[in-house]
């Protein structure tokens, strides 16, 4: 069905009521709209995110080479919240002037370094460490042809389909059949492909898992917008194999909890600064009760 409910204007001008349940945080401008420093831990590296799709990429990341023994991956992760708007704060946007989490900056070295956005930050810690990214050949394009189809394609998922879906003030059917179409494309997209591989450069796990599962596993996990049933994701076995075995890994179920404020209580670590700190998270559902 069509909406003729609506005809663009001839220049299109700012409406600050149009935004739906992100108006107080969605404008048309870049740079900061407050002044706000931004806090710096012990470890080499800083991390400002939130346990969004994008920021568990990160996470899992640092967690896995951590589990990998790679000691000088150590980091902090302070959580921004960006329903209050912390990603305009002056501190971020020296680190990402496109205002998104992730945002990391390496301060192992003589002079910090920033790093901005979550496929580029991957990159940046794989090629630190030699970890996690073939280092040449058919495998190194393989994962990257995949790192790459992520950042290219998680927007139809995210800004298409799930505003679309979840968060536009008003359904619409011709968005929502757009997006859900091209979404379920994506998913037929990866179930062919793992069903001749265990993972999406192959027999390894790489940053290409790392970026693609916190989308599109965490969707067929029924996670992502509760949309589970609605794009019928069980029939995506390849996906729903890959997905699990992911989900199983410790570093991905420690990874996915940080900068977490939603969901379990068990499963939520608002910030780490030590591994100490899932340890104690962990502990705390086994503690008594105060009156």
């Amino acid at each position: 069905m069509s909406d003729k409910t609506y005809t663009p204007p001839k220049v299109w001008t700012w409406d600050k009521e149009s935004g739906g349940q992100f108006a107080s945080i969605n404008r048309p401008v870049a740079g900061a709209t407050h002044d706000a420093v931004l806090s710096v831990g012990k470890h080499p590296f800083q991390l400002y995110s939130l346990a969004t799709p994008n920021g568990v990429k990160v996470t899992v990341m640092f967690e896995e080479l951590l589990a990998l023994g790679h000691r000088g991956a150590e980091y902090d992760a302070f959580l921004i919240n960006i329903r209050e708007g912390q990603q305009f704060g002056s501190g971020f946007t020296a680190i990402n002037p496109n205002s998104k989490i992730p945002a990391l900056v390496d301060r192992s070295g003589a002079e910090p370094v920033r790093v901005f956005e979550s496929g580029a930050i991957l990159l940046y810690l794989a090629e630190k460490f030699g970890a996690f990214l073939p280092a040449s050949g058919k495998a190194r394009a393989e994962t990257l042809s995949w790192l790459m189809w992520q950042m290219g394609s998680a927007p139809f998922l995210g800004g298409g389909f799930g505003h679309f879906y979840a968060y536009a003030p008003e359904k619409f059917e011709y968005p929502i059949n757009r997006y859900a179409m091209e979404v379920k494309r994506q998913l037929d997209v990866l179930d062919r492909h793992l069903a001749e591989n265990q993972y999406m450069a192959g027999a390894d796990y790489t940053i290409a898992d790392m970026a693609i599962w916190p989308w599109y596993g965490v969707l067929v996990q029924g996670k992502l917008y509760e949309a589970g049933e609605f794009l019928d994701v069980q029939f995506y076995k390849n996906v729903q194999r890959w997905t699990a075995e992911i989900a199983a890994r410790p570093a991905v179920k420690r990874g996915r909890m940080v900068n977490r404020g939603w969901g379990e209580p068990s499963e939520q670590l608002l910030e780490r600064h030590d591994a100490s700190d899932f340890e104690t998270k962990t502990m705390d559902k086994f503690l008594p009760k105060q009156a």
